[in-house]
């Protein structure tokens, strides 16, 4: 009976602890003149660029993750597949404004690339465009990995031994057959990156800076309104507020554990018919 009342009492404390936080946002936000705000030049031009960014970032990571997480699927277990993963997972706990100062030091302009793009290309990444997507990108590129590594793994290799019988080559199994099998897994990690890269702060303030229409998205004209334009900062929350339920509504089934689909396998079947 006391185990079940405290068992209780701490489901509902954990519920308040994070239902508090999302209320008083929605309670302090300013319904009546939302749409007013939030159709501001300023605002737009911020949404705007965020989405240039974030998207931008999110193409980044999946060019660069997608070998990625097919190297760590075709490792097999061993300190080289760990110290992959290892490198790979370091920005997800890395601390951001670490991870900013670390890009700095690589691509700033006195940085180890930094330094000969500028002087050989005359090439700037840090506090520009490109240095808030190369910030975003960098700490996006964890998620993407992460799920596109169980959505490749999740490949039966039986079709894919299948096609080579059938005289496929290896980039041919993969492109028309491991990739269309592992499109949830991909599809996923490029929404949760994205949703990742539109929310970045530390890293893009310290790197790229918070300047306005060029590297101040919208987490960081959050921060800058917070004190003189709070109306503003609460109805630009509200839209990352949005972003973030959409996220998890469209990945629910991957990641609240309702039972999965399998579409891919048709389109399996079509590529191995297609050989035969």
């Amino acid at each position: 009976m006391i185990s079940r009342v405290l068992s209780r009492v701490g489901l509902t404390a954990a519920v308040l602890f994070l239902l508090l936080p999302l209320l008083g946002l929605v309670y302090r936000a300013p319904w009546s003149s939302l749409g007013t705000i939030l159709a501001s030049t300023e605002l737009v031009e911020t949404l705007r660029l965020s989405l240039i960014i974030s998207l931008t970032a999110t193409a980044l990571a999946a060019l660069l993750g997608l070998p990625l997480a097919w190297g760590l699927v075709r490792l097999g277990p061993g300190w080289k597949r760990r110290l992959l993963l290892a490198l790979a997972l370091l920005p997800m706990v890395l601390p951001p404004v670490v991870g900013g100062v670390a890009l700095l030091f690589a691509f700033g302009r006195r940085g180890l690339l930094g330094r000969p793009l500028e002087s050989w290309f005359g090439v700037e990444l840090a506090f520009t465009t490109a240095g808030a997507v190369l910030a975003a990108a960098f700490v996006a590129l964890p998620f993407f990995v992460l799920s596109a590594q169980a959505g490749l793994r999740a490949v039966d290799p039986g079709f894919v031994e299948n096609g080579r019988a059938l005289g496929m080559s290896t980039s041919g199994t993969f492109w028309r057959i491991t990739l269309p099998l592992a499109r949830p897994g991909l599809a996923a990690g490029l929404v949760v990156a994205w949703a990742r890269a539109l929310g970045e702060f530390g890293a893009t303030v310290t790197f790229a800076g918070s300047l306005p229409g060029r590297t101040r998205t919208v987490p960081l004209a959050v921060y800058v309104a917070l004190d003189s334009r709070p109306d503003a900062a609460v109805a630009l929350s509200l839209v990352l507020l949005a972003v973030s339920l959409a996220v998890l509504f469209l990945l629910r089934e991957r990641w609240l554990g309702a039972p999965p689909t399998r579409p891919a396998l048709p389109v399996a079947e079509r590529s191995l018919g297609s050989v035969g």
